[in-house]
């Protein structure tokens, strides 16, 4: 079953380019992982960015979480942050017209 992320991360106001340079450049790796259906990298205004992921199942989230790309990430961006990142798994609770209604890959 597939499992879906939302993943925030707020960063320091001046690091804010460099924060982006640096998720954007792990975007292409991760979207190489197995298991990767949808790795979608968003920012918010003041300074957020909100990755919305889909993984094919929870063994492939986990690989995930420790493959390269992600270690890398996380290192550099680590003293750009303004504080943890925040990290849901969530369970889609579909309504209305199905094909609207959840993510699909």
């Amino acid at each position: 079953m597939p499992v879906t992320v939302v993943a925030t991360l707020t960063v320091k106001p001046e690091s804010l380019d460099a924060v982006r340079d640096i998720l954007t450049k792990a975007v292409a790796a991760v979207h190489e992982e197995p298991g990767c259906d949808l790795y979608s990298l968003h920012e918010v205004d003041g300074g957020t960015f909100v990755f919305i992921e889909q993984w094919a199942d929870g063994d492939a989230l986990q690989a995930h979480s420790k493959a390269p790309a992600m270690n890398q990430m996380f290192a550099d961006i680590g003293e750009h942050l303004a504080g943890a990142p925040d990290i849901k798994v969530a369970q889609p609770v579909v309504a209305g017209d199905p094909a609207k209604g959840r993510l699909r890959p």
